[in-house]
């Protein structure tokens, strides 16, 4: 049963009580488990695309920074080799690693609460990846969303973007991972490692548990341009993204230009009024106020004016950060010694669960 990178959460939960067993499959935002954080191991990737947007950082880096102090062992991939499934300047790259490093830096990621590294320094990665994808079938990954997605948009695709969930799969029972932070566009992602998981354990005996994931209550970020969208820095609408290093000038013309309706009542209904509500979500996710807080507070204020306290609200959050990510970016002696310290740290983990995996597969 394929599920719907659109599918929304009630079809979420429908999927997974149906398919997986819910109690096996979720835990509800960062600590839902009944199970002891302390005893469990997060990891969660991303992709080297440069400076996050605000929809990164609402979406998953506030969660990130929050499953710091949660669990007690917690890694978070720079995924470089995720990044080549699509084409790539190598010089660019290089500079997106460090720039994604600093942002992480910026939004709180700390070195000394969390393994950071970057995932192509970490050869164990791939190795595991093709034992792996020697337990998968071609259907099986056919099926699978982003593959259906990202190939149809490019007309073809590569044989590295075919399997990358595959891979996906490695970078977190290479760590004997327990919770994984998701979107829901990656809960098959996350089925196919538990598969895997499953598979490996019943071939070569038990090895890796059943990682969980955790899904973030935090609605999806909105283009400002087109609300029925989430916001993504590959928009061609450069006025549809806020990125960590606007200046407040271009956050408050980005909000001033975002899309709305006819009707200057500030009130929240995704489904007739997805532009203001696009910017109540925005507002509640960076002041920390409830939305009916929100709405409430903006009685008797038209959209024109609201969208400037949305912009206020918005640069008051992520000015500190803007400033961190510059300074960061100055310093990338710094930056390459955090991930060369990461990727060691994320080695010791992985080398031993690689050495026990090619043990049992037979290699010696």
């Amino acid at each position: 049963m394929a599920l719907s990178c659109r599918s929304n959460v009630k079809s979420l939960f429908r999927f997974i009580v149906k398919n997986n067993g819910l109690k096996r499959f979720f835990c509800a935002g960062v600590n839902g488990n009944s199970e002891d954080p302390s005893r469990g191991r997060v990891f969660s990737g991303i992709q080297p695309t440069g400076v996050p947007h605000l929809g990164n950082y609402l979406g998953a880096l506030e969660s990130w920074v929050s499953l710091q102090g949660s669990y007690g062992s917690v890694l978070y991939s720079i995924v470089d080799l995720h990044a080549i499934t699509q084409p790539q300047d190598p010089r660019q790259l290089r500079q997106n690693t460090l720039d994604m490093a600093a942002s992480l830096l910026a939004c709180g990621i700390n070195p000394d609460r969390c393994v950071l590294f970057q995932q192509s320094q970490v050869s164990e990665h791939t190795e595991l990846s093709w034992i792996l994808g020697c337990l998968t079938s071609m259907p099986r990954l056919r099926h699978l969303p982003q593959w259906k997605m990202k190939s149809k948009q490019k007309n073809e695709g590569s044989v590295g973007l075919f399997t990358y969930p595959v891979l996906q799969a490695a970078d977190i029972l290479l760590y004997k991972a327990t919770h994984v932070p998701v979107g829901e566009d990656q809960v098959q992602h996350l089925e196919l490692a538990q598969d895997l998981a499953r598979i490996f354990n019943n071939h070569y005996g038990e090895l890796f548990p059943e990682p969980r994931a955790l899904l973030s209550s935090m609605r999806k970020v909105k283009s400002l341009r087109d609300p029925t969208s989430k916001m993504s820095k590959s928009d061609p609408q450069k006025l549809a993204t806020i990125s960590l290093t606007d200046s407040p000038d271009d956050i408050a013309f980005k909000i001033r230009r975002a899309v709305t309706d006819f009707t200057s009542e500030v009130t929240y209904d995704p489904e007739t009024r997805p532009g203001v509500s696009n910017l109540v979500s925005i507002h509640s996710a960076v002041s920390g106020l409830s939305v009916d807080e929100v709405v409430q507070q903006a009685r008797g204020v038209d959209t024109g004016r609201y969208k400037q306290v949305v912009a206020e609200a918005v640069i008051q959050r992520l000015q500190p950060i803007r400033q961190e990510i510059l300074r960061l970016r100055h310093d990338r002696a710094h930056l390459e010694n955090i991930l060369e310290r990461g990727a060691q740290k994320a080695r010791e983990l992985a080398s031993p669960v690689l050495k026990e995996v090619r043990q049992r597969v037979g290699f010696h």
